[in-house]
């Protein structure tokens, strides 16, 4: 389960108009157990690029960065932890049209 602390929602500008749908990037801060294989004493983040559409939103992409260094980790969320992620950009997504 991801344990999300803070994040930041940012709409994506599309000047020429060749993405389809509208995207919006999110960093998420998450907390980990030092148990976990991607703990990391400098802190965790997550960069994700969503995609809302007519038919639904997806996720675009999405990396696993380490906090201080910016450091791009070569790790995978678990299918079930993507599933959180994407439900959490579905929910939030629309707070950067209000911004």
């Amino acid at each position: 389960m991801l344990e999300i602390t803070t994040y930041s929602v940012e709409f994506i500008k599309d000047p020429f108009g060749i993405l389809s749908g509208r995207r919006y990037e999110f960093l998420i801060d998450i907390d980990l157990d030092e148990e976990d294989e991607l703990y990391s004493k400098n802190g965790i983040y997550i960069r994700a690029v969503y995609s809302e559409e007519e038919g639904g939103g997806r996720l675009i992409k999405h990396e696993l960065i380490e906090r201080v260094t910016d450091k791009l980790l070569d790790f995978e969320l678990e299918e079930d932890e993507e599933q959180e992620l994407l439900a959490f950009c579905k929910e939030h997504y629309k707070e950067a049209d209000e911004q």
